[in-house]
């Protein structure tokens, strides 16, 4: 599995970003697509999931400002980030969990910056 982030940037207090996860490779055995990001001094925090019947689970410090959703056909996940906030500025990065018969796997992307100005 490979995924592939992007749509990061620069934007001010208050605008939007969408985030963009593209996954290829093998795709079977995934259940959940998640976005952590990593402020700087701080630790990875999980923002969003959403599974593979499309729950969706988000940290409360982005509830009803982030969407997680995902285009089946293009498979890929995207976060659509509203009212963003200076404490949103991280490296957000996406991570693809599930499991075979051989057990549990987890993937990573690579970052994707989002830097909030105030």
């Amino acid at each position: 599995v490979q995924l592939q982030a992007s749509g990061g940037g620069l934007v001010q207090a208050g605008g939007s970003l969408r985030l963009s996860c593209a996954v290829s490779g093998s795709t079977e055995g995934i259940s959940a697509i998640s976005w952590y990001r990593q402020a700087p001094g701080k630790q990875r925090e999980l923002v969003a999931v959403i599974s593979e019947g499309g729950s969706t689970t988000y940290v409360d410090s982005v509830k009803g400002r982030f969407t997680v959703f995902s285009d089946n056909a293009e498979n890929t996940v995207s976060l659509q980030m509203t009212s963003l906030k200076p404490e949103d500025t991280a490296l957000y990065y996406c991570h693809a969990g599930g499991f075979t018969p051989s057990g549990t796997f987890g993937y990573w992307g690579q970052g994707t910056q989002v830097t909030v100005s105030s």
